[in-house]
């Protein structure tokens, strides 16, 4: 499979007054065609600062630096109008909150429709059409009368269908789900695991970035695992290997912290983002900690797998 997103040495900082906010601190990572790469971490990690990073919706005080090649073009160079033919066409973004996603004024079949007239220059009749399929395929029945229907006529499970049918109504060849599972009970995490493994069944060209704190969810669907701490990759292994014998110390207690797995607390505090350790962000609390961690750690391979950690020197 070819790499269809390469992501090299992204910095991404904030500048809030006189304080600077390191959000995404050098990091590195591909995604294969029709490849799921889920990123996981605690809340504040900067996985969906990532995310946004490569859709170019970032505040005005953002600071970035690095290169975002997709499909052979760096994002973080194209001009606004060409970055606007890719976000929503080729990219798709499914927010974290289907609650606040939709436009409250608008029916949600115009909601769904409108990035096929944008995007694919249909028009408004044929969209519409697509659209109840869009809306049949996904499971919100009667397609055509909820076609007609606004966000606070939907479930919460459905406004979120509504939002996946919007993301891949254009074909894109990347959708980034940002924390598609965070506040759903278990029922309806059920029910979006089986709408991505859907999605993945009959799109096999298809790449998913899914960013979630929810490792089982993870663990449904990835192809591969990128870990988040602290602004940096430290790990990225094949979902199989990862799952079974996770390599950086902080990946192997985010598995203990699982309640399947003990509940385990991960020991010390998350670290600041404005003034993080110095060397290997998780030195302050790994009970492996030695004075060469106070260097920052280079990406070791172990078994066809990378880790940041100097127990793989």
């Amino acid at each position: 499979m070819n790499d269809l997103l390469v992501i090299k040495n992204l910095y991404v900082n904030f500048l809030v007054e006189d304080v600077k906010v390191k959000a995404v601190n050098g990091v590195s990572i591909s995604i294969k065609e029709g490849e799921t790469l889920c990123l996981i971490g605690e809340s504040g990690s900067g996985k969906s600062v990532l995310g946004l990073s490569i859709l170019r919706l970032l505040p005005e005080n953002t600071e970035i630096s690095g290169e975002i090649i997709f499909n052979g073009k760096n994002l973080l160079s194209l001009p606004e109008k060409e970055m606007r033919k890719i976000r929503g066409k080729e990219i798709a973004w499914v927010p974290q909150s289907p609650s606040t996603s939709l436009n409250p004024v608008l029916k949600v079949g115009y909601q769904v429709a409108e990035p096929m007239i944008l995007h694919l220059k249909l028009s408004k009749k044929d969209a519409y059409e697509m659209t109840v399929e869009l809306l049949d395929y996904f499971g919100i029945h009667p397609a055509r009368r909820r076609a007609e229907e606004y966000p606070h006529q939907y479930s919460g499970g459905m406004r979120q269908r509504a939002l996946v049918a919007m993301g891949t109504s254009t074909k894109p060849k990347l959708i980034i789900a940002d924390e598609p599972t965070k506040g759903v009970d278990v029922i309806k995490k059920v029910r979006v695991v089986k709408l991505f493994e859907k999605i993945k069944r009959d799109n096999d060209k298809l790449s998913l970035l899914l960013i979630t704190h929810d490792i089982p969810f993870a663990k449904k669907l990835a192809d591969r695992v990128a870990v988040m701490y602290c602004g940096q990759v430290v790990e990225i292994s094949k979902a199989k290997d990862f799952f079974k014998n996770p390599l950086h110390p902080y990946s192997k207690a985010l598995l203990e912290s699982l309640p399947s797995n003990g509940l385990k607390p991960i020991p010390g505090q998350p670290p600041s983002m404005i003034n993080p350790p110095e060397g290997c962000k998780f030195h302050p609390r790994c009970e492996f900690a030695t004075e060469k961690c106070l260097k920052e750690p280079p990406f070791f391979e172990h078994n066809g797998n990378f880790v940041r950690c100097y127990l793989y020197d």
